[in-house]
């Protein structure tokens, strides 16, 4: 048994999980908001106990030092030695990365000349790796990287219809997003399947705060909606998705702001808080969607931005033998769902009522007759960088984890 921890860490915050492998018991897991600020939040959750604490927590360092100093203080590990490795998710590894990788000084300076391709999560990424070598120099240090799942798009997919040399020069070129979910949901989608992984043609949506599809063909990424950055492809809670570059010049000169103000109201302000005026949180649109016009009108963006998504990619592959829901939104809330499947009839989608009520839980929602198979799978981004973690590691002398 393997004490192993899972970190994703933000600008301003540090989400971690602690894992035993390979039994993938999850030992305690929580949340650091606020890194940096006057009053930082630590909440966590150990043997179904929720605990929260205000703290003044000035960097990233600290909140390494914190999370290490209450791993100990409420003996979820005896001494810090007992955690074996620690994986981190790298938000964008560029073009030098594919797969998950250990991390080591050639591999670090990599990561630190990528780092401007997400500049509110890669440079936090780096000062919580560098922390946790610091403090944990004996435990595995692993990168799992978000964008490493599509390094398998082919170039019509990747490359944007700008000057040959800006994607040479400045890596300009469609990196996508949610890597780690969609190679921890096909995975799972298999096993449920029972389908050859180079024989699987699938389309996954990864519906959440972010979300984003994935087109995978035999087994590969083939396309993705997200681009360059996590802010185009299809509406979010409150990212734009896709809009006329031009329409961003326009609106600086209206607006009279500049560049990285216009990326704050297109990563902060738009999507579905954009338009419904109300709430980012579907729910709340939702509670207001038979009495307000707005939220009725963000509802048939979010729905129509992914149909017009869905029937490309079900064009581009081919055939499509499986279609599955997950991230907050696909996997719990059905009307959505139901929405969208209701819009697929033209590809002979039939969607089972019932069966579609399932809500967080692994479900099959489709007809036996559909020809297209609909799912729920419920993702696990922290288990998939525990599993590589453990695999890296080489902390198992027996087979790979399923």
């Amino acid at each position: 048994m393997v004490k192993i921890l899972a970190v994703n860490a933000g600008s301003s915050s540090l989400k971690w999980k602690l894992f035993e492998m390979p039994q993938k018991q999850v030992l305690a897991a929580g949340l650091i908001e606020r890194i940096g600020l006057e009053k930082s939040e630590f909440s966590f959750s150990v043997a179904n106990k929720q605990h929260r604490e205000q703290l003044k927590i000035s960097d990233h360092e600290a909140a390494v030092d914190c999370l290490l100093e209450i791993l100990t203080k409420y003996q979820i590990v005896g001494k810090l030695t007992e955690i074996k490795g620690v994986g981190h998710r790298f938000v964008n590894g560029g073009s030098f990365f594919s797969k998950s990788v250990i991390i080591d000084e050639a591999n670090l300076n990599l990561m630190e000349q990528v780092k401007e391709l997400a500049p509110l999560h890669n440079p936090g990424n780096i000062l919580a790796i560098k922390a946790f070598q610091h403090e944990l120099p004996t435990a595995v240090s692993v990168a799992v990287f978000d964008t490493g799942f599509h390094q398998t798009l082919p170039p019509e997919n990747y490359l944007y219809s700008l000057p040959y040399q800006y994607f040479e020069k400045y890596h300009v070129r469609r990196f996508g997003a949610h890597g780690i979910s969609y190679r921890y949901v096909f995975s799972r989608m298999l096993e449920l399947t029972d389908q050859p992984r180079n024989q699987a043609n699938a389309i996954i949506m990864h519906l959440g705060s972010g979300a984003s599809i994935c087109a995978i063909k035999n087994g590969k990424s083939f396309d993705t909606t997200m681009g360059f950055s996590p802010v185009s492809g299809i509406t979010m809670q409150t990212r734009s998705g896709d809009v006329d570059a031009s329409l961003l010049v326009y609106l600086q000169e209206k607006l009279q702001i500049s560049p990285q103000q216009m990326l704050d109201i297109l990563n902060q302000k738009s999507g579905l808080l954009g338009i419904s005026q109300i709430s980012s949180d579907l729910r709340d649109i939702l509670a207001k969607v038979n009495s307000d016009s707005q939220a009725k009108l963000a509802i048939k963006i979010f729905v129509n931005r992914i149909i017009k998504y869905l029937g490309a990619y079900i064009t581009e592959l081919g055939q499509v033998d499986n279609l599955v829901f997950t991230g907050g939104i696909g996997e719990n809330v059905p009307l959505i769902r139901q929405l969208i499947c209701d819009k697929l009839n033209l590809f002979g989608v039939k969607l089972a009522e019932r069966k579609n009520a399932a809500i967080g839980q692994i479900a099959k929602i489709s007809q036996p007759s559909s020809q297209i198979a609909v799912w729920v799978i419920p993702t696990n981004e922290e288990l998939m960088i525990a599993k590589d973690v453990f695999e890296l590691g080489k902390f198992n002398d027996g087979p790979k984890i399923s």
